[in-house]
């Protein structure tokens, strides 16, 4: 477990706050993960954003009259910390009784609370629902490898020596999985996600990406460690020209999280799967 998660509200019992009540955001430095990985933030080799998509965003109206939207939000993959996820849906849960002047000043609250929990500015967006019916959802880009025939024997922590690559081929292709599974460090509760690597570089042996990936699937880790893990042993093993690495997760709480993680910069676009 992560030192400063257990100090953190999740997998406790709770009081939920329901007017505005910005300390319950609980933020966990990366820094921790980042030196496990080998990495800190000055020699991060990766660009990237964390999406996540509050799906149970309410407010008052001057008038008391209730309003329901959907939220996205963008976080940096350099941000000092991560926010925690329960504090962060006990956060949002405080504004349901909380009145805004308008969806402006909503979002400019929201801004300035999140910025400050992560260290860097994030992004918000508060979108109708309307607006997201209309962005409707995608299909994950290139080669689904989930139908490939493989025999698992691991499932407790990744194994990066599964992976074989052919360096006499150079490719550039994109290929994607539904079997990702991994657990909650701190509740055990199993987090569910689909997985997308785009890459040029030595020719991905998809039999061995999917027999790793599926050595995740009792391993204990956030959401944003698991993408920085995949990425980090992709780009030792292909070398990579380009590579790009991201996953989008099942909501839970009311809330996805969806890490990306490039070697290049690019607008990383916030598109919801079916199972989202």
């Amino acid at each position: 477990m992560h030192p400063a998660a257990e100090h953190s509200p999740l997998g406790k019992s709770s009081e939920y706050i329901c007017t505005y009540t910005p300390s319950l955001l609980f933020p966990i430095p990366r820094a921790a993960k980042w030196a496990e990985l080998g990495l800190s933030a000055e020699t991060l080799p990766y660009k990237g954003v964390d999406f996540w998509n509050c799906f149970e965003l309410s407010w008052l109206l001057p008038s008391g009259k209730p309003v329901v939207a959907i939220g996205e939000f963008s976080i940096p993959a350099d941000s000092p910390n991560i926010i925690e996820s329960k504090s962060f849906k006990l956060y949002l849960n405080s504004l349901n009784q909380t009145s805004f002047a308008s969806v402006q000043n909503l979002e400019a609250t929201l801004h300035a609370d999140l910025s400050a929990a992560a260290g860097k500015p994030v992004s918000v967006r508060v979108c109708s629902l309307a607006d997201v019916e209309a962005e409707g959802v995608v299909s994950m880009p290139g080669i689904c490898i989930d139908d490939l025939d493989i025999s698992v024997s691991n499932y407790e922590h990744p194994r990066p020596e599964l992976l074989r690559c052919d360096e006499s081929r150079v490719i550039e292709e994109s290929v994607h999985s539904h079997l990702l599974k991994s657990n909650c460090p701190v509740t055990s509760q199993p987090d569910w996600g689909s997985v997308a690597v785009e890459y040029r570089g030595a020719a991905l042996d998809h039999a061995s990406l999917l027999e790793y990936l599926v050595s995740f699937r009792q391993h204990s880790d956030f959401h944003e460690q698991c993408v920085e893990r995949i990425f980090l042993d992709l780009q030792r093993l292909l070398k990579p020209e380009k590579l790009t690495v991201y996953a989008r997760y099942v909501r839970r709480g009311g809330l996805d999280i969806n890490p990306y993680r490039s070697t290049e910069v690019m607008e990383f676009q916030n598109l919801r799967l079916a199972r989202q």
